[in-house]
C-alpha cells in the first residue's frame, strides 16, 4: 500500500509568521492513523491523523521569542519549514480598495527604495472561487522588501507597518481580496441561509447563475429570428463613411436618432504627453445600441449584441500607444439597434476628458415597427452574472481555506458593492462577522472596518444619500464587541471609486488597532454621535471618542476630484460658521442647511429656516463637505438623529 507524505497547506510556508497565542492550530494530511509530532522551537505537540488522513495540533506560542525558527512536522517524513517567526498576524480582505497595490500610491517610491524588512512578512491568497468549500489554495510567504511589496495591498502594507513600529514585534499581512464583490460572496452559504430574507436573495442569485447559459443562447437565437422576420439584420460595411456633407453637428449625451445604424465622429488633438500611455475610450452606461470603435480609420473594439444583452456597464475601448502620436486623430463609432431608438449617455476620451464635438451620419434607418412586432421583441435575460460575485463563491475558495489559522484580528475594506442595497448591508455585515469569528474558534478577534470614502458630486442641497446610509449600515456593526471604524470621509475623489491615498487607511486601522487590541494609551479614532437635546431654536449634540476636544479643521480651498491626475476643484462652502457638513429639518422634514458651532465640548446646531428643528445629520451624502475632528486629527463619523424611512429600505439581494 502506497504510504502518503506528510503534506501541509500552503501557508505553512518558509518566511511564515504564527500568531503569538495560546493556541497555534498547524494541521495538515498523512496516512490515516499515522502518528504526527510538530515542534517550533521548545514548544512540541502530538496527535494522530485520522481515518481520513486529517491531523490538527494547537501550539502554545504564547511565551514564545519571536524567532526565527523551524517548524518541523514529522510523520512518515519529516517536513522542515525554516525561517519562521511568531508575532502578530493579520488578515486583510474585501473589495478594490484593499486589493489596490502600494506600486499605486503617491509614496510608492519611497517604500520600496527602503531595506527589506526581515521581521515584516506578507501572504497573498492566490484568486479563486468555488461553489462549495474546499481547502486547496495556492499562495506562499514573502519578506517585505523592494521585490514583494509592490504588488501587495497598500492598505495592509501600511497598516502592517504601522503595527509592527508600535508593537515592536514581527508581523505578518494575510490578503485575501477581489475587486468588484459584494459582501455576500465572503459569507458562507451556511450563514447566508440563515437569515430568511438574505437566503431568498441567495437562492435566486444561484438560480440566476445555473441558468444563465442556456437563457442567453435562446435570447440569441430568438433576436435573430425575430430581425429575419422584420428584415432588421445589420449590414456593415466595415470602414469610415468619408468626410462630406452628410455629417451633421451631434449632441452628446442624447439621442442620435430611430433605429437602424448611426456614426458619431470627431476630432482628438493628441498631446505629447496623452501619446505616451493607452488612451482610455469610455461609451456610457445605458446607452441605447451596440457599437464598433475605429481610431484613425482602424477598428479598435466593437461591442456585440451579445455583450449588450449581457451588461449595463460602461463599455470600454483603449487605444495602444502604438497608434498615438501628437497632433489630430478621428474617432469614429458605428452604433445600431434593430428595434430601439440610439441614445447615447455619454463618451469619454482620456482622463481627464478630452474636449471636443460630434458629428453625426445616419447609414441606415428602419421603418417604425407594427404594434405585433414589437410586442414579439425577445426581452434580454438581464444583466450577466459573475461567478466569482455569487454567494459564498470566495468565502469557500478563498476565506475557509485559511480557517483556523491563528490570526490576532481582521481589517476589512468593502461596501462600494453593496450601495444599492445599503440598509440590507445592516444584517450582512454583522452576519459575515458572527460567521468569520465562529468558524475561527478563537473567540471574539479584532476586526477593524473602513469606512467607505468620500465619492461622487458635491451635493448643492441636503437629502438623502445610499452611501451615506451604507456608511451607517457600517457604523451599526460596531454594536458587535471587539469592532473599530476607520473614518475615510477626507481621503477620497469625486470621479476616481479608487482614491491612491491609502497610507492614512492603514495609519487609520493601524490606530484602532494600537489602541483597542493593544492597548495603548492613544486615542485611535474620531467623534462620535451620541446624543441629541432640542434647545428652542437650536440643538445640541454630544459625542464620545472627543479625545483632547472637538475642533472646527479649517476647510481646504479645493478638494480632491481624482488623486491620480491630482485634478481638483474649488471648495464651496454651504454654510458660513465654523463647522460644515451638517443639516437640519423640521417636523416637515424638509432639510435645510445648518450652522454649527464648537460650545462647551458640544456642537450646537440651528438654522434660521427652521425655527422648531427636529433632527440633524452630518456629513449624510456620498461626497460631504464636512470638518467636524478631534484634537488628535481623526474626522467625526456621518450621522444623523433621525429614523426617517431611508432610499434602500426596501432594496433586497
Amino acid at each position: 500500500m502506497a504510504v502518503a507524505e506528510v503534506k501541509l497547506p500552503a501557508i505553512f510556508s518558509e518566511h511564515a509568521v504564527l500568531q503569538r497565542a495560546a493556541r497555534v492550530p498547524v494541521w495538515g494530511k498523512a496516512d490515516a492513523g499515522r502518528e504526527i509530532t510538530v515542534s517550533l522551537g521548545g514548544t512540541v505537540a502530538r496527535t494522530v491523523a485520522d481515518d481520513k488522513g486529517r491531523w490538527q495540533v494547537a501550539l502554545d506560542l504564547s511565551q514564545s521569542a519571536a524567532g526565527p525558527f523551524d517548524l518541523v512536522v514529522q510523520g512518515e517524513n519529516t517536513v522542515t519549514i525554516p525561517d519562521v517567526l511568531v508575532g502578530e498576524v493579520w488578515l486583510a480582505s474585501g473589495q478594490s480598495n484593499m486589493e489596490w497595490t502600494l506600486a499605486r500610491t503617491p509614496e510608492a517610491a519611497n517604500e520600496l527604495a527602503a531595506p527589506t524588512n526581515s521581521q515584516f512578512r506578507l501572504f497573498v491568497v492566490t484568486k479563486a472561487e468555488s461553489a462549495i468549500p474546499i481547502k486547496g489554495y495556492q499562495g506562499k510567504w514573502v519578506i517585505a522588501g523592494p521585490d514583494t511589496i509592490a504588488s501587495f495591498s497598500a492598505v495592509a502594507y501600511y497598516f502592517g507597518k504601522f503595527i509592527q513600529e508600535g508593537v515592536k514585534a514581527p508581523v505578518g499581512m494575510i490578503l485575501s481580496a477581489w475587486g468588484g464583490t459584494p459582501i455576500e460572496t465572503w459569507t458562507s452559504k451556511e450563514a447566508l441561509l440563515s437569515d430568511p430574507e438574505i437566503a431568498s436573495g441567495m437562492e435566486k442569485r444561484d438560480e440566476d447563475l445555473r441558468t444563465y447559459s442556456r437563457r442567453i443562447r435562446e435570447y440569441l437565437l430568438a433576436m435573430s429570428e425575430w430581425q429575419d422576420a422584420n428584415q432588421r439584420q445589420d449590414q456593415p460595411a466595415g470602414t469610415v463613411p468619408d468626410d462630406d456633407e452628410s455629417w451633421q453637428p451631434a449632441t452628446v449625451p442624447g439621442k442620435l436618432g430611430d433605429a437602424g445604424a448611426i456614426w458619431l465622429r470627431r476630432t482628438v488633438e493628441i498631446t505629447p504627453e496623452q501619446a505616451a500611455r493607452p488612451l482610455l475610450i469610455s461609451v456610457g452606461e445605458g446607452t441605447a445600441g451596440i457599437e464598433e470603435v475605429f481610431w484613425n480609420g482602424k477598428s479598435i473594439g466593437r461591442f456585440s449584441l451579445e455583450e449588450a444583452a449581457k451588461s449595463r456597464a460602461p463599455r470600454r475601448y483603449t487605444v495602444p500607444t502604438s497608434a498615438l502620436a501628437p497632433g489630430e486623430s478621428t474617432l469614429a463609432i458605428r452604433f445600431t439597434h434593430p428595434a430601439s431608438d440610439l441614445s447615447v449617455s455619454y463618451i469619454t476620451i482620456g482622463r481627464p476628458a478630452i474636449p471636443g464635438s460630434w458629428m453625426k451620419r445616419v447609414e441606415q434607418q428602419f421603418p417604425a415597427l407594427s404594434a405585433e412586432a414589437r410586442a414579439a421583441l425577445p426581452p434580454p435575460p438581464g444583466v450577466e452574472p459573475i461567478s466569482w460575485q455569487a454567494p459564498s463563491h470566495l468565502f469557500n475558495a478563498m476565506i475557509y481555506p485559511l480557517i483556523p489559522y491563528a490570526i490576532q484580528g481582521v481589517i476589512w475594506y468593502q461596501g462600494e458593492n453593496n450601495i444599492e442595497r445599503a440598509y440590507q448591508y445592516r444584517k450582512a455585515l454583522p452576519l459575515m462577522i458572527t460567521d468569520w469569528r465562529s468558524r475561527w474558534g478563537q473567540g471574539d478577534f479584532a476586526f477593524y472596518i473602513c469606512q467607505l470614502a468620500n465619492k461622487n458630486d458635491k451635493p448643492t442641497a441636503p437629502g438623502d444619500s445610499n452611501w451615506a446610509e451604507l456608511r451607517e449600515a457600517q457604523s451599526l456593526a460596531l454594536s458587535l464587541p471587539n469592532t473599530g471604524e476607520a473614518v475615510l470621509i477626507d481621503l477620497g475623489d469625486s470621479v476616481n471609486i479608487h482614491p491612491r491615498n491609502k497610507k492614512d487607511v492603514g495609519a487609520r486601522l493601524s490606530a484602532l488597532a494600537l489602541a483597542g487590541t493593544y492597548g495603548h494609551k492613544i486615542v485611535g479614532s474620531g467623534p462620535v454621535y451620541q446624543s441629541m437635546k432640542v434647545d428652542g431654536d437650536k440643538i445640541r449634540l454630544t459625542f464620545s471618542g472627543t479625545g483632547g476636544g472637538l475642533v472646527a479643521r479649517p476647510l481646504p480651498e479645493t478638494y480632491s476630484v481624482d488623486s491620480e491626475t491630482g485634478a481638483k476643484a474649488p471648495t464651496v462652502r454651504n454654510s458660513s460658521s465654523e463647522l460644515e457638513g451638517f443639516a437640519i429639518c423640521g417636523e416637515d422634514r424638509k432639510w435645510k442647511w445648518a450652522d454649527a458651532k464648537i460650545e462647551g465640548g458640544e456642537v450646537i446646531v440651528s438654522s434660521p429656516q427652521v425655527p422648531s428643528p427636529v433632527a440633524v445629520r452630518y456629513a449624510w451624502s456620498s461626497n460631504p463637505t464636512c470638518n467636524l475632528y478631534n484634537a488628535e486629527g481623526f474626522p467625526a463619523s456621518p450621522f444623523r438623529t433621525d429614523d426617517f424611512p431611508i432610499t434602500t429600505q426596501s432594496a433586497r439581494y
